[in-house]
């Protein structure tokens, strides 16, 4: 969805289509941290979500030859983006907080 978001941004409105990429990428983070360790907490998962992906974000104003050539690449370009922005700090945050809340209704649906 992410990236149909991106793909398809001219037939979405401009809020969506310049902010739904990335609170959607934070939002994978967090499920996939999630499900790869299923005993952590959902507070753990999330504050581990979006410590990576601030840093992963902080990591756009370092530039070398080789992290850039990485950025580059498509998968580079999907994990590490390219320029730092202050609104995909928002945009993380928001999406870390759909994971979490998410979380907490379905193991309060699972009691």
């Amino acid at each position: 969805m992410g990236l149909a978001s991106r793909k398809f941004a001219f037939a979405l409105p401009t809020l969506v289509a310049a902010y739904a990429g990335d609170t959607l990428w934070a939002l994978l983070v967090c499920w996939l941290l999630g499900f790869c360790y299923p005993y952590w907490t959902s507070r753990r998962v999330a504050g581990i979500a979006l410590l990576l992906a601030f840093a992963i974000e902080t990591s756009q104003l370092y530039h070398t030859p080789w992290l850039d050539w990485l950025r580059n690449t498509i998968p580079g370009s999907l994990v590490l983006g390219h320029g730092f922005l202050w609104s995909d700090l928002l945009c993380y945050s928001v999406g870390v907080a759909c994971g979490y809340g998410f979380e907490r209704i379905a193991l309060r649906k699972q009691l």
